[in-house]
């Protein structure tokens, strides 16, 4: 392979020069409760510097979930996702959620709090979330999944599927059993970025032997 004598920064916060409208996201992201990994972008055409307030919905402080995203992502514009605090109760006559809106109801505090947790919402290394794609709480996306444009996701989805519709649904895997096996096995987004600089032409348009 072809040595690389550079690759982009992972904590510049605009990777491309002149260009305001991708962003790397990790360097963006101050809330507790939202992880994301070396690489991973988002491109929006306003204001993408606002994707933890936007397109991460009630997520607070102190919460027991968190949103956890991989490495090398690329998220599209508009794609949202949905923390646990958004539910409400469903096991008595109404779902109203009396408590959050202050003064004697907020007695009641303690029927919010312990709403049952769907555990955090991740989504693995290598996935292609499309424009305006929607992500429930709880779900887990696998490695090199791809979620289609305005795709709703309310459960699992599995390594290099693809999904798409409301509910999502897999339409198919982008790969065979053994080669998404092998590919599994070789995580290539743990790889040192010199081997990943060096092997770009076999991720992007390769053979899986090619990654040996």
């Amino acid at each position: 392979m072809p040595a690389i004598s550079n690759s982009p920064d992972p904590a510049t916060r605009y990777p491309l020069s002149g260009n305001d409208e991708v962003i790397f996201l990790r360097p963006f992201i101050t809330a507790p409760y939202i992880e994301v990994g070396d690489y991973s972008y988002y491109h929006a055409a306003e204001n993408p510097e606002a994707f933890e307030r936007t397109n991460v919905r009630y997520g607070h402080e102190g919460m027991k979930e968190k949103l956890i995203i991989g490495r090398f992502c690329a998220v599209a514009e508009g794609a949202t996702f949905i923390m646990g605090p958004a539910n409400h109760r469903m096991d008595g006559p109404s779902t109203f959620p009396f408590p959050i809106l202050g003064e004697g109801w907020a007695d009641h505090m303690g029927l919010i709090m312990d709403l049952p947790s769907r555990g955090d919402t991740s989504v693995g290394h290598d996935v292609w979330l499309g424009y305006q794609s929607l992500v429930m709480p709880g779900v887990k996306i696998g490695h090199g999944a791809i979620v289609a444009t305005r795709a709703v996701v309310t459960r699992d989805v599995p390594p290099y599927a693809i999904v798409a519709g409301n509910p999502a649904r897999v339409v198919r895997f982008r790969f065979d059993e053994s080669t998404i096996a092998r590919l599994l096995e070789i995580a290539w987004w743990d790889r040192p970025i010199g081997w990943i600089s060096a092997h770009i032409p076999a991720l992007m348009a390769g053979e899986v032997a090619d990654l040996a």
